[in-house]
């Protein structure tokens, strides 16, 4: 069994189901959707408490060797790069310079950490994302950000296409509306039946990761290159969790 394979350790209450080496990939966290900085892109009530759990994943993830890498959408001024993304329901967003199109405070890639910039929803979609999920050897690819039923929907789906496995915090990512996010949960999975999970379960892994975590040797199939780990190994196969 390789390192891709091995499941990492959850909960018994609230399992992460996470196999091989998780990477934390933050769609979008930027002041577009957040109310502190005011963003207009969400109805839902309680951003200011998912945005809260987005900022615990970082530094959990950190702690435990587990990759982060950030997503940033942004467009020129001249909206020559924005395709039909106004076809829809949104007007102009995420304009090159302006603050709401910058990360919420508090998420700052540290040197070593990929910061990618899209044009599109997909965070896939004409981006280095799948040279860098290659690159940290990921096996779970672990979402949370915005917006649940665009971004976060639509990376999750190239996710799947591109036989990555997938997971989404469904009490740190955002929708456009409650019901946007309720459909585009039960939407991802269908994809993948694991792929719902709550922040406390992956807070849950990352604590065990920390705990199990060994150095990598290059060159052995089931062994990362020296930026990861080994997760333990275990059965992996716990009850399906509910979504937030």
């Amino acid at each position: 069994m390789t390192a891709r394979d091995r499941p990492v350790p959850g909960t018994a209450g609230d399992p992460a189901r996470i196999a091989g080496r998780p990477v934390l990939v933050l769609v979008d966290v930027q002041g577009v959707f957040a109310p502190e900085t005011g963003g207009g892109l969400t109805d839902m009530d309680d951003v200011p408490q998912r945005l809260a759990r987005i900022r615990a994943l970082v530094p959990a993830a950190r702690a435990a060797g587990v990759p982060v890498v950030f997503i940033q959408e942004v467009h020129k001024r001249s909206l020559v790069d924005i395709g039909r993304e106004l076809d829809g329901a949104e007007g102009p967003h995420c304009i090159e310079d302006d603050p709401s199109t910058a990360l919420v405070a508090g998420l700052d890639p540290r040197p070593d950490e990929f910061l990618i910039r899209k044009r599109r929803y997909s965070a896939f979609f004409g981006t280095e994302l799948e040279i860098v999920l290659k690159a940290h050897r990921a096996g779970t690819v672990l979402l949370a950000g915005g917006l649940t039923d665009v971004c976060i929907h639509y990376t999750a789906a190239d996710a799947h296409q591109h036989d990555h496995r997938f997971r989404v915090a469904t009490d740190a990512v955002v929708g456009s509306s409650r019901r946007a996010h309720d459909a585009a949960i039960e939407a991802m999975r269908y994809l993948q039946r694991d792929a719902p999970v709550t922040t406390a379960a992956l807070l849950a892994a990352f604590a065990g990761l920390a705990g199990h975590a060994v150095p990598g040797r290059d060159g052995m199939d089931d062994r990362p290159n020296r930026t990861g780990f080994v997760a333990p190994a275990g059965d992996g196969r716990l009850d399906v969790v509910t979504t937030t």
